[in-house]
């Protein structure tokens, strides 16, 4: 297996990351489909001289997709199989199990893994993110204003509404913390008992 072993690590020099570039119309979310799966591996495997096959098959414990590496030079192999698990008996269900058992094999069989592409972007450009300047601080007086509301706020459930009613941008701000800080403190003080303070006029 050294010669396999061997053209699998310069392949793994040379892949890329497995791009969201899909998405997912019931989560809206994206992921990376088989198709960027294998744009990821599959030009630096077989640069290294190994081809992949994916068979679907089936045995004793169920049907299952097998991912398979060949070498061409040497014919050492290296497989995994994924368990195909089919909720119904149809063809399009079975064919989204096959897809789904492909792309994790390959995933797991290559050692990549997925990434969003809004972070490969960011990756590629990291000096001109560098460059970008921080968000200007709010205005003074919009801070005193923030300041002041927290400060009016006459109980917790106040404070904890106005606070959500604050833009992020002043919730952040040292200011406005300090006074949240403070009312929160002011308002959950244990309050006198007024009793206490009438002195007692006996005859």
């Amino acid at each position: 297996m050294k010669s396999i072993a061997s053209a699998l690590a310069a392949a793994q020099a040379n892949m890329g990351k497995a791009l969201k570039q899909a998405t997912n119309p019931h989560f809206k979310r994206k992921y990376a489909d088989l198709g960027n799966v294998m744009d990821a591996c599959l030009p630096a495997l077989n640069e290294a001289g190994i081809a992949v096959i994916q068979p679907a098959g089936e045995d004793e414990t169920g049907r299952y997709v097998e991912t398979i590496f060949i070498h061409g030079e040497s014919g050492d192999k290296l497989s995994c199989r994924v368990p195909l698990i089919v909720d119904q008996n149809n063809m399009q269900r079975y064919g989204s199990a096959v897809t789904y058992a492909r792309r994790y094999g390959l995933m797991a069989m290559a050692g990549i893994a997925p990434e969003d592409d809004d972070g490969h972007a960011a990756s590629q450009s990291a000096p001109q993110q560098q460059q970008r300047k921080a968000a200007p601080k709010p205005r003074q007086d919009a801070i005193d204003r923030t300041c002041k509301y927290i400060r009016e706020a006459t109980d917790m459930g106040k404070l904890k509404e106005r606070w959500e009613n604050i833009p992020k941008e002043l919730q952040a701000t040292a200011e406005a913390i300090a006074a949240k800080d403070a009312a929160k403190e002011r308002l959950s003080a244990p309050q006198p008992d007024l009793d206490d303070t009438i002195p007692y006029e006996g005859k």
